[in-house]
This record gives structure tokens, C-alpha cells and sequence, in this order.
């Protein structure tokens, strides 16, 4: 008989007979009542076993964890706080369970020895009400921009171009690492190699995207990218996803109304799908909150903060501007910030953004026209010299969560830049062509998806809104 989701018998409009149901057991009171969860929802179903009638070896194999098939009647319930319950006529016990084992026991567990049970910790309601939550949110990704005509590319997750110039990369490689040939000069000679060349993984699709977007008017990539920054901050991933779209013929303008326009969409739809689960993680964050020091903690909650973004229109301010506001405030002049803003060309941390969102405006923030030596090498340069077309839009509580800019179309400008910056102009002559052959005003921004899942979770460390997270010396499951 086929089974019926969890999902689908506690929103029944009806009583039902003769139903299946399958999941896993989260408790099992009094020999009698279990609370049964198939993941389809944040709430367990109960289940009445008839006790008298079931086997003692049966009922002692009920524990934390074992995944059982139940047939029986949809009743309405006797107890308090559910409307229905499953009156239980055959019980299946499928495969083992050992209780005494298993992890997952019904109490609180601190979120470290979570991600050391990464393989079990999405039976518990944080997680599974998380990862309920990115799976909503990627399917918004998708829908917004499918609905508007762009075109989803899949870019190389090897690569031999270094897209932000930072040099954090891991190779990918075929060579031994006993007998690595080496040329005359004894560097490593990746002509030997499997790709000829010396490539490494992704850590964005946005070069690659932008050749499509010179064909195809507006794409988007959103799939794994990676860093090999030795950082074991709780904003840090080696191994994450990102949201890139381009479009050809878009300014800097238009890409501010574009990011403002996606990132109030993708909240809005989850908002309306996973109430239950936003509920609940509001509730847990609450719960959390109360523990701190009250200088630590947030002045919004979960469900205020995501609505703040969408009732709010976004401040578009340049980042001189800002440099000022900041310099002029009490936390500045007070030396309360850690990085203390001096002089025009800083690079803003975490604490300015979010002072200036959260403090000075009170609303999300777009800063955008960054100083030029601070920015990557493919953003237009401003007719000033000293400027480029950047953009940076800040969230509270989270600071950064986009960056983007207005692309250098401009092939001798480009050229120049990356010059004076070192980079080789033969390892990245096809995005050089796309200067050369019809080249047009385009601009894009980036999204890391595990940046957004984590300001609408309201979780505060990153490892926890990714299935299995890679950081340093960590590459477990």
C-alpha cells in the first residue's frame, strides 16, 4: 500500500481509513503513543500502538530512530494540540535500531556535536525545519529567474582562471606527488598534466557567465564554488554555492534595482512556504537569545528581520559617503569599533556595514563606487580614476550579503588593469574577445547561498545550513 505523508494527514480535511504511513520514530511513550516523523514536516503524527495486542519484542524494538511502516484509521485525536492521531491495526519494524547507540535522543544537543553527527543531525526539528528551508529558497532562486526570461548556465567547476584574483585555490591535479615532473627551471611541468595546464576548482562561474550573457542577453550559474582560505571563522566555507547572474546591457543601476528586486523575492516566497519551519527557528533563536549577554543581543527577531528587508527600500549610498558617516560616528570617535575607520580607502568590515544599516539608516544598504585597489580587476573604472563601478548590499545583523559590479567593457581599459595588477593576458584571452567582438555596458552580482540561508535561518554560524560542511581539516561524511 502506498504511504501517505505526514504533511498530508495532519492538514487532512477528513477522517481516513485504512492509511500507511512511514517514518522515523522521535518518541515512544508508555508502550502505547509514538510521535512519528517522515521529514515531509517540521510536526510528528501520533500514533496509538494497541500495546495489549503487539508482540513485547515488537514493542521493545520501538525506540529513538527506527524507521517504521504504520497501518490504520485517521481519527480525530484525543489529545491536546493536534487534531488528528493514527489508531495503529499492523506496525512494521523496517530494518535495525539500537537504541542504546543511536545519538539522537530526544533532548537538547549543542550544535558542535550536531555537526560532528552531520549523517543524523537533519532528523532533528532545527535541521530538518533548515534544510526545508534551503530547498524552498534554491527553488526561488530558480523560479525568479526563470520567470524573467534568463537563461541557466552551468559554468566549469575546474577552471584555469583565478575569477577574484586571490590566489586561494585548490588545484586539481593528476600528477604524482612522488616524481612530479618538472621543467628545466624545477617548477612542476603541467604540460604533463591531465589538462595540459595548471587548472584548480571554481571560485566563480561570473567570467564564463559573462561570455553567455554577451549571447544570450541575461543568464544566471548557481552551483558549487570553492576557497582555500585557511579560516575557521563561522563565515567561512571551503566548499559553497553561489547565485551569479549577468546581463548584457544592464548598468550599475540596473544591477541595484535587479539584486534589490531578486533578494526581497526569494524571502517573500520563503516566507510564504515554510511558515512553520520560520516559526519554529524563530522560536529556537528566541530560546537561544535569552542566554546571552544583553549587549549581544539582536534587536530584531527572525520573522522581523527577514520583513524589515521586504518593507524597507533599500539606501543606495556611495561608498565615500559612507566613509564619512562612519568616520563621524560615536563607536569611531569612541574607538568602540575593533577596526577603526581613518581614512578614505578602508576596506569595511562586518561592524561598519551593519552600523550603518542597523544604527545610522535603519534600513538594508547598497553601497556602491569602491576605491579601484580594493575591488577585483573586471569592475568598470569610473571616469574619476580611482573608482569603480561596485556594488556591496548590506543586511542587519549579517553585513555583506551581495557583491557586484558593472563589468569593464572597455577592452584597452581592461587591459591596462590587469597589467597593472599582473594578470596574464594570454590565460584569459576569450574573456578578452568578448571586448574585442560586439562588447557592451553588462553588469552582474554574487550571492553565497549559504549567506542567504543563514540570515533567513537566523543561524549564526554557516556550518550549520549546509548539509555537510568543508572547512579546514574537515572533509568528513
Amino acid at each position: 500500500m502506498k504511504s501517505v505523508k505526514v504533511k498530508d494527514l495532519l492538514q487532512s480535511a477528513q477522517t481516513q481509513t485504512n492509511i500507511t504511513v512511514k517514518g522515523w520514530v522521535r518518541t515512544f511513550r508508555n508502550n502505547q503513543f509514538i510521535a512519528l516523523n517522515d521529514g515531509s514536516t517540521l510536526h510528528n503524527i501520533q500514533c496509538v500502538v494497541d500495546f495489549e495486542n503487539t508482540p513485547e519484542t515488537t514493542l521493545k524494538r520501538i525506540t529513538t530512530g527506527a524507521a517504521l511502516s504504520i497501518t490504520g484509521n485517521l481519527v480525530e485525536s484525543q489529545g491536546a494540540g493536534q487534531k488528528y492521531e493514527v489508531q495503529a491495526t499492523h506496525l512494521e519494524i523496517l530494518g535495525d535500531s539500537d537504541a542504546e547507540k543511536f545519538p539522537m535522543q530526544p533532548k537538547k544537543h549543542s550544535l558542535e556535536f550536531l555537526r560532528e553527527n552531520a549523517h543524523l543531525r537533519v532528523r532533528t526539528n532545527a535541521f530538518g525545519a533548515i534544510m526545508r528551508v534551503r530547498s524552498v529558497l534554491s527553488f526561488a532562486v530558480h523560479n525568479y529567474f526563470q520567470e524573467r526570461g534568463f537563461v541557466y548556465v552551468n559554468t566549469p567547476i575546474i577552471t584555469g582562471s583565478d575569477a577574484e584574483g586571490a590566489g586561494e585555490m585548490f588545484k586539481v591535479t593528476a600528477l604524482p606527488f612522488d616524481g612530479t615532473p618538472r621543467d628545466e627551471d624545477g617548477k612542476v611541468n603541467y604540460k604533463e598534466d591531465f589538462f595540459g595546464k595548471e587548472t584548480n576548482l571554481t571560485v566563480s562561474g561570473q567570467l564564463e557567465a559573462e561570455t553567455f550573457a554577451m549571447a544570450l542577453g541575461q543568464v544566471y550559474t548557481f552551483g558549487p564554488t570553492f576557497r582555500a582560505e585557511n579560516s575557521n571563522t563561522s563565515r567561512h566555507l571551503a566548499e559553497f554555492w553561489m547565485i551569479e547572474p549577468e546581463v548584457a546591457f544592464n548598468d550599475l543601476n540596473d544591477n541595484m534595482d535587479l539584486a534589490e528586486d531578486f533578494i526581497q523575492y526569494v524571502i517573500k516566497y520563503t516566507l510564504a512556504h515554510c511558515a512553520d519551519d520560520l516559526k519554529f527557528l524563530e522560536s529556537r533563536l528566541i530560546d537561544e537569545e535569552k542566554v546571552k549577554p544583553q549587549a549581544e543581543r539582536s534587536e530584531m527577531s527572525l520573522l522581523e528581520k527577514l520583513n524589515f528587508v521586504l518593507e524597507n527600500n533599500f539606501k543606495r549610498v556611495s561608498y565615500t559617503e559612507a566613509i564619512d558617516i562612519l568616520k563621524n560616528s560615536k563607536p569611531n570617535k569612541n574607538k568602540k569599533f575593533n577596526y577603526i575607520i581613518e581614512e578614505w580607502g578602508a576596506d569595511l568590515q562586518s561592524e561598519h556595514e551593519r552600523y550603518l544599516v542597523e544604527k545610522h539608516f535603519k534600513c538594508p544598504v547598497i553601497l556602491y563606487d569602491y576605491p579601484a585597489n580594493i575591488k577585483a580587476f573586471y569592475m568598470r573604472l569610473n571616469e574619476d580614476g580611482k573608482t569603480v563601478r561596485a556594488m556591496d548590499i548590506l543586511f542587519p545583523g549579517i553585513g555583506e550579503i551581495v557583491g557586484g559590479s558593472q563589468r569593464e567593457e572597455r577592452y584597452d581599459v581592461l587591459v591596462e588593469k590587469m597589467k597593472v595588477l599582473g594578470i596574464d593576458e594570454k590565460e584569459l584571452w576569450w574573456y578578452l574577445d568578448t571586448r574585442r567582438f560586439g562588447t557592451a555596458v553588462h553588469s552582474g552580482f554574487g550571492l553565497g547561498f549559504e549567506r542567504l540561508v543563514l540570515f533567513v535561518t537566523g543561524m549564526t554560524n554557516i556550518r550549520d545550513v549546509i548539509p555537510f560542511p568543508r572547512t579546514p581539516q574537515n572533509a568528513e561524511f
